[in-house]
């Protein structure tokens, strides 16, 4: 009876264990696989003159740009589609190379914002896997529609006002000296909403699903690193869906901002455990501001 009791704990135990590698192994496998499918696909584009030329000029400022936009992104769970593309469109690039070179390199930097997540302990992975296939879902709907039926610029006022919103709401309850927590009902609707909106308004799972969450009361540390760790998969359905309808361009730009990106990421995830509770949420309230208000007044 003893040893019956030792072997099924010992099989118990190799269950979990293979099943804590599956969330560090499925990551680095997509991102390689796609590496080596990027690489592969488009190495006939480059030259060694075009490729050195461009990145004496701005390397840097692409760098620069992906490790500040990973650090809000990491740090407060939202604002890395936001912040990296204001800071493109600022730096003269075009609104089409922004887009692209944000979603492409967000498969990478999200990746590894999930992996640094999972060292530091931040996610709550029954939160991830309730998050994980209706945000897959309603981003690669997002990503479909707006290459082919709809022009993502229409319903971006709409999503800015219900981020300022939702920024009150944070902020409201991040000054009151006890946070009730309430169930999050349907996350699933929440999700699929959020993947819809971050391909569609080229941003939005952090502000839409992050905000939300910390607004009924839920712990910051765990719920960025959950919707951070998310973010991955629904970035690189978004990102395989907009490659195969609307090809790659602005590879300087991309491989600025994931360079970036990857170096920062875990520094970001260090930082959600050292920030306080309160101040986290004031920043990321003011931040939705912020972007919201700025996205308002490009539109009007």
């Amino acid at each position: 009876m003893g040893n019956e009791l030792k072997l099924d704990s010992a099989v118990v135990k190799s269950d979990s264990l293979l099943k804590e590698k599956l969330w560090v192994v499925i990551p680095v496998v997509l991102l390689l696989g796609l590496a080596v499918t990027l690489i592969y696909n488009h190495h006939a584009e480059f030259s060694w003159d075009g490729f050195v030329q461009g990145f004496d000029e701005n390397l840097l400022a692409f760098f620069l740009i992906g490790v500040f936009a990973q650090l809000v992104d990491g740090a407060l769970g939202m604002g890395y589609g936001a912040t990296s593309t204001s800071f493109l469109l600022a730096y003269g690039v075009s609104p089409v190379l922004s887009s692209t070179a944000v979603h492409v390199s967000e498969m990478f930097t999200t990746g590894a914002s999930a992996l640094s997540h999972h060292r530091f302990g931040n996610i709550n992975k029954k939160l991830v896997k309730h998050l994980l296939i209706p945000g897959v879902l309603g981003s690669i709907t997002g990503a479909y529609l707006l290459s082919d039926v709809i022009d993502g610029d229409i319903i971006k006022p709409f999503i800015a006002v219900y981020m300022i919103i939702l920024a009150v709401v944070i902020i409201r309850k991040a000054l009151r000296k006890n946070v009730e927590k309430k169930k999050t009902k349907k996350l699933g609707v929440l999700a699929v909403f959020g993947g819809f909106m971050d391909s569609v308004g080229g941003g939005g799972w952090g502000p839409i699903v992050t905000s939300t969450l910390l607004g009924r009361g839920r712990n910051p540390k765990y719920t960025i690193g959950s919707v951070n760790a998310a973010e991955f998969a629904i970035s690189f359905a978004s990102g395989i869906t907009f490659m195969l309808f609307g090809g790659i361009h602005g590879w300087q730009i991309i491989i600025g901002l994931i360079l970036g990106g990857v170096i920062s990421a875990p520094l970001a995830a260090y930082l959600v455990n050292k920030i306080k509770r309160k101040p986290m949420m004031v920043a990321v309230g003011v931040l939705i501001i912020i972007l919201s208000l700025k996205t308002l007044s490009k539109l009007l």
